[in-house]
């Protein structure tokens, strides 16, 4: 998180759940992931996020449960450390410092207290190499403790966790890295290594890929780049090793796990089918196939009822009975987006492409994907190598109403495939329709587009630019025959400048003025009657942005050229009204302000600065907001507007800055006082005053809400203000509020409860003493109620009349009994429990 002044950089969403392997707790009701800077908890039942577990400060690198408490989770990070949780409640308990960057966690029930992780060499930091070591967790009552005693096992291993599993509950530990699988048995302190030849007869790869331990036989299980699987055994003895061999796997397991029992394996890869093996005859075998895209982790929940597969495209599968039961789904981000980020007028979400010929609609508020969209509408073959039709730009309408993709494909030593889509929104459907599709709109690809604000009582207008050299601006005519089909988009005017390749293309917020670059040249033309207006001239540079100002600037046009040059024109006078040198890498403009906001990268970093083009000073600018380049940024519009009174922040009052950085991080800006608020909602605990009065209810102190009096039936007397709560009962709501995971056991509570409960002989005559007093104070009370109920219904004596105010329940004579018995018990053991 960077903080300047009242402005800061926050996450929000966008990180891989799919860098680790999730763990399913016991009970199989939440699924905890690794993702990005934090670790996600979510229900397995509703896929919705329950906890984000936030406080490393780098990437985390492994999730798994604790052994000896299963309510708790460590976590390990880059940022050296290892945490420990408790997920239920998302409560931080202690942070152990290791001192190198921790690239796997693993533990075993047979060593307590102690954690196996995956570390660079010890004596280099920065090495290539990793070395599996044993960290003793110091048991101490501070919250961040720095452990000391560290011991390496196994040198030269894989930094893969999926390559490293502890077998028979701990007693050894298998680690395959490249051509050998060492293993290692802790009683013995022996490391047995085997080794495979890089390609067999038949030209299959040995490489070793992932490794998994049979639960309670000598066997381990291990994937191969060649789509093999190897069951060895008796590798405790070097010379008398055995290995079986099975193939189904067309290319590389990526994944393989035992279920607890070790009845069946199973495994994953590019083909995005999940195989199940049967242990006692592999022969046999279950497929799940069609989970959309190659699986790169498998897991199993500790019961073996459900099974977890993480996927290539940021999702994660819940099976159960060998079918899909739940998918939780994230910002789906390949090795690059293609299409710049868009705002769906009509859902407000984000829009991008997600997996291979689809574009996804992500919800910005709820960092969930809402729904995927096939655009190529063309089965996705999961093959190495082979080229396939992907989206690379995408357009929207003022409204929402039209939507413009391009496809392209380009084979090997082919021509390029190109397709221009136009899809209608569907108002039955709530979804994009196909109307029009055009192949080949162009003699090469498409370098821009963007559709025409115009009212809706204009024909709707589409720009596309190509590398060929032309523009061409198709529209949609008014009406067409139903028979038909209704409506398409045709063609309406090929445009051209000098033989010069256009770049960038903008409407005016009106809609009057269309801004084309070509290279270095900026037009600007007359979208109704595609004219040229004027030219205006620039340094021998390409230009590489271009925008229109908004609202009060809307007379200026900006654009960044490739010799880091921010320039500004102003279209009354045809001139360049100033200048300056930036090396920006993203300029965008805010469509509900005057505001341009502008991505500089300066030395490994973003600089964000936001200014308005007729003023000189920037209204808001900041240094390093994230490491590397970013390429991709929009403006939200915000449901309900911000009243900011701060000058460096009321940019952010109408709409909301989102940027995507080079890890595929979704990173908005935010007030402090919005953060503020979001954190107090979320802590706001909402008490239900319709709890029956019971003495339990009595003990917390919450019978009576408000502290005027209350009026008996209208009368002039009114009853004594209720008694102050017991002297415990701040010891009992602490008591109550605290996990009861980590209180004592219950029957060593009990056994102090039931002593403080206990009277002694002598005080035998005290206790009949003090009962006749009571028996004589109801007696009197119930005298005073009489007549106090005798004064009422006489009319005219002690009433109030109108103003009086109105009549509260009163306590019945069980109650207050009650209340008086609660008041003498002695709550001092709790206070003295809890203190200590």
């Amino acid at each position: 998180m960077v903080e300047h002044g009242d402005i800061r950089v926050v996450h929000r969403g966008g990180s891989k759940i799919n860098y680790r392997q999730p763990v399913i707790t016991n009970d199989s009701r939440l699924l905890l992931c690794a993702s990005g800077h934090s670790v996600k908890v979510f229900s397995t039942s509703t896929e919705e996020c329950v906890h984000d577990l936030r406080g490393h400060s780098d990437l985390v690198t492994g999730v798994l449960l604790r052994p000896s408490n299963h309510l708790q989770a460590y976590s390990c990070s880059l940022d050296g450390t290892v945490r420990l949780w408790d997920f239920t409640d998302g409560i931080l308990i202690k942070t152990y410092e290791i001192g190198y960057s921790i690239y796997s966690i693993h533990t075993s029930a047979f060593h307590k207290g102690v954690v196996f992780i995956v570390t660079s060499t010890l004596s280099d930091k920065r090495s290539e190499s990793f070395q599996l070591v044993a960290v003793r967790l110091p048991q101490s009552g501070d919250q961040v403790v720095k452990a000391q005693e560290l011991s390496a096992v196994i040198s030269d291993v894989s930094s893969n966790p999926a390559a490293i599993v502890f077998g028979r509950g701990g007693e050894y530990v298998a680690s395959a890295n490249g051509l050998h699988l060492d293993v290692f048995f802790f009683k013995k302190a022996k490391t047995y290594r085997f080794f495979l030849k890089k390609d067999n007869k038949k030209g299959g790869k040995n490489t070793f890929m992932c490794v998994a331990a049979h639960p309670k036989d000598d066997c381990i299980a291990t994937g191969h780049e060649d789509g093999k699987i190897r069951l060895w055994r008796n590798f405790n003895h070097k010379k008398e090793y055995t290995y079986s061999t099975m193939h189904w796997h067309s290319n590389a397991v990526s994944c393989m796990c035992f279920t607890p029992e070790g009845t069946n394996l199973l495994s994953g890869g590019v083909e995005s089918v999940l195989v199940l093996w049967r242990y006692s005859d592999v022969s046999q075998r279950d497929f799940l196939p069609r989970l959309g895209s190659a699986i790169t982790h498998v897991g199993v929940s500790p019961d073996g009822a459900l099974f977890s597969t993480s996927h290539s495209d940021n999702k994660i599968n819940l099976i159960q009975g060998f079918k899909v039961s739940a998918v939780i789904q994230g910002l789906v981000t390949g090795e690059s987006v293609e299409t710049d980020l868009m705002v769906d007028p009509r859902s407000k979400s984000l829009v991008l492409n997600g997996k291979p010929g689809h574009l996804q609609f992500y919800s910005l508020q709820r960092d969930k994907l809402l729904y995927n969209l096939d655009i190529v509408q063309q089965e996705h073959i999961h093959q190495l190598g082979l080229q396939q039709f992907k989206v690379v730009k995408v357009a929207s309408d003022a409204s929402g109403s039209w939507m413009a993709t391009v496809e392209e494909r380009k084979p090997n030593a082919a021509e390029l495939e190109l397709n221009l889509k136009l899809w209608a929104f569907d108002e039955q459907t709530q979804s994009f329709v196909l109307n029009t599709t055009v192949s080949a709109p162009h003699e090469s690809r498409i370098t821009a587009m963007c559709f025409c604000p115009a009212a809706a009582s204009q024909t709707p207008t589409l720009i596309s630019a190509s590398a060929d050299g032309h523009f061409k601006a198709w529209q949609l005519p008014p009406s067409a025959p139903a028979e038909d089909g209704g409506p398409s988009w045709s063609c309406d005017f090929v445009g051209s400048y000098r033989g010069l390749v256009p770049q960038c293309c903008c409407f005016s917020a009106d809609g009057s003025l269309l801004a084309l670059s070509f290279q270095e040249v900026v037009t600007v033309w007359s979208p109704a009657s595609w004219e040229l207006l004027t030219t205006l001239s620039q340094p021998p540079k390409a230009i590489r942005n271009l925008c229109f100002g908004r609202l009060s600037c809307s007379k200026y046009l900006l654009g960044t050229t490739e010799d880091h040059l921010l320039c500004c024109w102003n279209l009354l006078t045809c001139s360049l009204e100033w200048s300056t040198s930036m090396d920006i890498s993203l300029l965008l403009s805010d469509p509900l302000t005057e505001n341009i906001a502008a991505f500089c990268c300066h030395a490994g970093a973003t600089d964000l600065f936001v200014f308005k083009p007729s003023e000189p000073r920037p209204v808001f600018s900041q240094k390093a907001v994230c490491s590397g380049k970013v390429t991709h940024a929009v403006f939200a519009p915000r449901e309900e507007m911000l009243e900011s009174c701060e000058e460096s922040s009321q940019w952010l009052n109408r709409s909301q800055l989102y940027l995507l950085t080079e890890c595929m991080d979704l990173m908005t800006f935010s007030t402090k006082a919005e953060e503020d608020k979001l954190m107090a909602s979320s802590k706001q605990l909402v008490m239900d005053d319709s709890v029956a009065m019971t003495p339990f209810y009595l003990l917390l102190g919450r019978h009576q809400k408000g502290g005027g009096g209350d009026a008996v039936s209208g009368g002039s007397l009114e009853r004594p203000p209720p008694p102050p709560p017991p002297q415990g009962s701040g010891a009992v709501r602490e008591l109550l509020r605290t996990p009861p995971h980590v209180l004592p056991s219950t029957a060593f509570l009990c056994s102090i409860f039931v002593k403080s409960l206990l009277v002694s002989v002598g005080d035998v005559s005290e206790e009949s003493k003090h009962a006749e007093e009571e028996m004589e104070s109801e007696k009197e009370e119930e005298d005073s109620d009489g007549e106090m109920h005798s004064s009422a219904s006489r009319p005219g004596h002690g009433s109030h009349g109108p103003s009086a105010e109105p009549a509260a329940p009163a306590l019945t004579k069980a109650q207050l009994r009650e209340l008086r018995r609660v008041k003498k018990l002695d709550h001092s053991w709790l206070s003295g429990l809890l203190r200590c």
